[in-house]
């Protein structure tokens, strides 16, 4: 499948908004502190995909019901973390809220990252990257493994966690956006916990 740049410019994808905030200083200390460890753009990136696959917790998988983030969200904002320095700072957060993490800690040095979507019953979301140099973009998958899902950090070929399934009418949205969709971004704001975000995910794009 050829991946599809919603926005020509490679910058948007380096952009600062308000779900991928890489410009936060949790999101810039998490970044410096796997970056130490790293010895190029290939192996921080990876790093960041497994930081965030495995240190921060589905919340469905983990039965993560919390309506509060701990940080009080800004007036008329919903209750679940979405903003990556929120998801990184509470641990947990549904597959949208992960991928917000990890494009904000690939953006925070300098590496593209785009938010891209698969559609099973509901929306799923994934990012995918390009390394500098490289001339295609490679989607990963952090949301978590588990029994039955082994998710990991390729460029030789996708390894996700789901594979589209056609004659069910799933469908791999070619298109890299550089921002949430509108449709994920209102329903993480304006979700009061997450059995409510549950019942609002987006059954298509």
């Amino acid at each position: 499948m050829e991946l599809i740049q919603n926005t020509p410019e490679i910058s948007a994808y380096l952009a600062a908004d308000e779900a991928i905030d890489h410009e936060h200083p949790r999101v810039r200390d998490i970044a410096a502190a796997l970056s130490a460890d790293a010895r190029d753009a290939y192996t921080y990136a990876k790093s960041a995909f497994e930081f965030v696959r495995d240190t921060i917790a589905h919340s469905q998988d983990a039965g993560d019901e919390r309506s509060e983030m701990g940080v009080l969200p800004a007036e008329g904002w919903g209750k679940v973390a979405w903003r990556a320095s929120d998801v990184l700072a509470q641990r947990t957060g549904i597959c949208y809220a992960k991928a917000h993490a990890l494009a904000a800690l690939l953006r925070a040095e300098g590496i593209p990252a785009a938010l891209c979507y698969q559609k099973f019953d509901v929306v799923h979301g994934l990012v995918a990257v390009r390394l500098p140099g490289a001339d295609r973009w490679v989607r990963q998958d952090p949301r978590g493994n588990k029994p039955g899902v082994d998710a990991q950090f390729r460029l030789d070929r996708e390894q996700l966690a789901f594979a589209v399934r056609p004659e069910f009418n799933e469908v791999d949205y070619p298109v890299l956006f550089a921002e949430p969709h509108p449709a994920v971004l209102q329903c993480l704001r304006e979700a009061v916990d997450r059995p409510h975000l549950w019942q609002t995910l987006p059954t298509d794009l």
